[in-house]
């Protein structure tokens, strides 16, 4: 990735903003061409208890493209127990997604340390499956710290966990989370668009480092397909293709509460994949509904059905 040149592309985009998203994308090219990213198989997401052997098994009976990694299980494996997986991997078409970074970094220097002293351990594990991002959240408030203080923190620790993982050819995915409904959640805001979240990564100075897109945050900090098109294939670190509750505006939806990709028509799904195919993503794509309905189902329904919303969304797009 170019060294934050992202921050700089707003030229003929920002210009056309104010066209319809759809328009806006077909007309700057009429032939898109297909898809070129994978459906991935998140679980913890859809409320389904899965270890690494069991998340292959899944995605293979169900018909998804990828799967996310699992560091701790990852790192478990023995050398043949690697081999087997990958070749059944390759077997039946599945790549990897990410992988949750496995730090905690919100909390206590201490125990921010602790972590990122196993992390070495954690990354090579990955690199040796050929999982090649790491992603997590940017919480959109802090307890005690003020927006410059909480910057400032995050972009120190941040570095050096992307540096880290950096030397196994793994990139950092940072996800801002934009419901307004967190903002009173305490006493201090932070980061909540993808704006604010470029100056982060600016800030971090670390090339690795790029932008988890999620669709249901896209919509709720009040972003349109040029900020979309503000990005290029490689800031784009994974993609999460979520729908938000009707009958509540942007401003009132609630984070833990969200839809399948295309159930509601809420979030205009078909821009945001436009958007995708415009810049030529090809990573990994899941659904993160956090929705309870699903998450009550048994696992075999759940699986089902969010394969069905997916396609239907990735449908929109031909295919």
């Amino acid at each position: 990735m170019e060294r934050r040149s992202f921050l700089k592309k707003t030229g003929t985009v920002a210009a056309v903003s104010s066209l319809a998203p759809s328009a806006f994308i077909m007309g700057q090219n009429k032939m898109m061409g297909k898809r070129k990213f994978k459906m991935c198989l998140n679980p913890g997401a859809i409320g389904v208890s899965a270890n690494q052997s069991d998340l292959l098994d899944m995605a293979i009976k169900y018909g998804f493209e990828a799967i996310v990694g699992m560091p701790s299980d990852l790192a478990a494996m023995s050398e043949k127990a690697t081999s087997v997986y990958l070749d059944k991997m390759k077997a039946n078409d599945i790549s990897f997604g990410i992988a949750g970074l496995p730090i905690q970094f919100r909390e206590s220097e201490q125990r921010f340390r602790d972590d990122l002293a196993k992390l070495p351990e954690l990354a090579e594990a990955c690199q040796r499956f050929g999982v090649k991002g790491m992603g997590t959240w940017i919480m959109p408030t802090h307890k005690n710290l003020s927006y410059r203080e909480n910057f400032k923190q995050h972009a120190s620790r941040l570095k050096e966990t992307a540096n880290i993982i950096g030397h196994y050819g793994i990139s950092l995915g940072l996800e801002y989370v934009g419901p307004k409904t967190l903002m009173a959640r305490d006493r201090f805001s932070f980061i909540r668009t993808m704006t604010e979240t470029k100056e982060l990564i600016e800030a971090i100075g670390e090339d690795n480092v790029g932008i988890q897109l999620d669709s249901f945050h896209w919509y709720c900090a009040g972003e349109t397909v040029a900020d979309l098109l503000s990005l290029d294939k490689g800031d784009v670190v994974t993609v999460d293709l979520n729908d938000a509750r009707s009958g509540f505006s942007a401003d009132d939806q609630i984070d833990g509460k969200r839809e399948l990709p295309a159930a509601t028509g809420v979030v205009d799904v078909k821009a945001f994949l436009e958007a995708l195919v415009q810049m030529g993503y090809d990573g990994p794509v899941r659904a993160e509904p956090f929705n309870q309905p699903l998450r009550d189902m048994e696992d075999d329904a759940a699986l089902k059905t969010t394969h069905a919303a997916m396609s239907k969304a990735f449908g929109m797009v031909g295919g």
